[in-house]
């Protein structure tokens, strides 16, 4: 990997949601042992600085990217913070940091501190065109929401990291997609559930959405054998990763936004070239990848792949 991508990247633009996701993206940074790069875009730009050293000079006021920058380097004070403001508009400029990141992160809620986009829609536009994964982080998302419920007594902050989901196709399994699934699950030394749905043609005479038992089971036979020789030699590669495979009959949307309820984080994939594969097709997301950016429980990774 390019040594310029060893960093994690989050858009700041003063709203709510963006500092859930830039909390959210300081934690995956040190998860990681990784710097993290805070950008503000659409404002004039500062020299870039390091924080906890930050110094406003006298008679300026406090910018959302000051405020977010303190705020992180009290909350995460070993964490290599780099704060930067840019005048380049939001997409271009998020765009351009996605490629220069290991992993770009947004709000998928309330990113509206730039004139003239809706809400959500400058993440949506971001993570449907980005060369590097795009995390969308829901407004409201807390540390313990990543990890599951602590009993005896456990620290909040030291209980078990909920499983990370991942959609595949093993029609069109992606290296970049199943690595970074893995390395999720293994910087926060948990399962990884490897979830694949497929689908029959409608057939006339056939109810829809039921396929027929016969061509039902040997299809499924089929998935299951191809599922579990994709992911053999990445389980050789991460032996401590406990991996879950299921293949199911159905749409991807509705299995996979179910997975998301118990899971920390859930991974998708999204093709640059024509086709479909995972939830996303084309060059932009499909209607499954639109579903579950706006209603999964839990922060999704979108993973660009041929």
């Amino acid at each position: 990997m390019n040594t310029g991508t060893r960093t994690v990247t989050v858009g700041i633009d003063g709203s709510r949601t963006s500092l859930d996701a830039a909390d959210w993206a300081a934690r995956e940074a040190e998860r990681r042992h990784l710097p993290l790069r805070l950008l503000q875009a659409g404002i004039a730009p500062t020299s870039p600085v390091r924080v906890p050293d930050v110094d406003v000079p006298a008679g300026r006021i406090r910018t959302a990217l000051d405020r977010a920058a303190i705020q992180l380097s009290y909350a995460h004070p070993a964490l290599d913070i780099i704060a930067r403001s840019t005048e380049t508009p939001a997409v271009p400029a998020l765009l351009e940091a996605a490629a220069q990141s290991e992993t770009l992160v947004l709000g998928s809620r309330g990113f509206t501190g730039f004139a003239g986009f809706l809400v959500g829609s400058v993440a949506l536009e971001v993570s449907a065109r980005a060369e590097r994964p795009v995390v969308l982080v829901r407004a409201g998302e807390l540390p313990e929401d990543e990890r599951n419920r602590p009993i005896d007594g456990t620290p909040p902050d030291q209980a078990p990291y909920l499983p990370v989901v991942l959609g595949l196709d093993v029609d069109h399994p992606a290296d970049d997609l199943i690595g970074y699934a893995f390395d999720a699950a293994a910087s926060r030394s948990t399962a990884l559930h490897v979830l694949h749905t497929w689908t029959l043609p409608l057939l006339r005479g056939c109810a829809p959405g039921v396929p027929l038992p016969d061509v039902s089971a040997e299809r499924e036979e089929g998935k299951w054998h191809v599922l579990s020789a994709t992911l053999q030699p990445w389980r050789h590669k991460f032996p401590e990763t406990d991996v879950r495979e299921e293949v199911v009959y159905g749409h991807p949307g509705h299995h996979l936004l179910k997975a998301s309820t118990g899971a920390g984080l859930l991974v998708i994939g999204r093709r640059t070239g024509t086709g479909e594969a995972g939830a996303g097709h084309g060059t932009g997301l499909g209607r499954a990848a639109h579903s579950l950016i706006h209603h999964a429980t839990c922060p999704v990774a979108v993973v660009p792949h041929t």
